[in-house]
């Protein structure tokens, strides 16, 4: 049965829970959203290996009885909090998306209720934008931006949650 938002905890994100999102595998082509190895993300203080990031950027989403079900990244812009998000892949694809995003915009908007909240997703996505789409997220605009692996095709959608 899917999850409701109120299902949701978002906390500070540990060292613990950052190791155990470095272990998670999702099956092609979602497979570019893996992380590299904690050790290694600790040594180069990259994302949620940096202890600063990590502590003012970065929580972790958990359900029932305290699971790690994903974690979000607030991501501090002028006039806007861009989140970055990952769910746990073995929850990928069942239809539980549309509550963890809601839950995870719903806190940034607790956060910074001035700010616009956006996202930005590879066009080829359409699991997530799905789910974005289903948690009050719109397509706004459509550009290439550089990635490691050279110029992609992104959607910026914006959270205009129905009233």
């Amino acid at each position: 049965m899917p999850a409701s938002i109120s299902n949701y905890r978002i906390v500070p994100m540990d060292e613990h829970q950052a190791a155990e999102i470095c272990e998670w595998r999702y099956d092609p082509p979602y497979n570019i959203y893996g992380w590299l190895p904690w050790e290694q993300m600790k040594a180069l203080e990259v994302e949620f290996g940096s202890p600063t990031l990590r502590q003012e950027q970065y929580v972790a989403v958990l359900i029932e009885e305290n699971e790690l079900t994903g974690f979000a990244q607030y991501f501090p812009m002028v006039g806007v909090t861009r989140l970055g998000l990952g769910m746990h892949p073995d929850r990928c694809g069942h239809g539980q998306g549309s509550a963890f995003v809601r839950a995870i915009a719903e806190e940034a908007r607790r956060r910074h209720p001035q700010n616009e909240i956006d996202l930005e997703v590879l066009t080829w996505n359409q699991r997530a934008i799905r789910a974005y789409k289903a948690a009050g997220f719109e397509l706004t605009d459509t550009y290439e931006r550089q990635t490691p692996d050279g110029k992609k095709p992104f959607h910026c959608m914006v959270y205009r949650p129905h009233q």
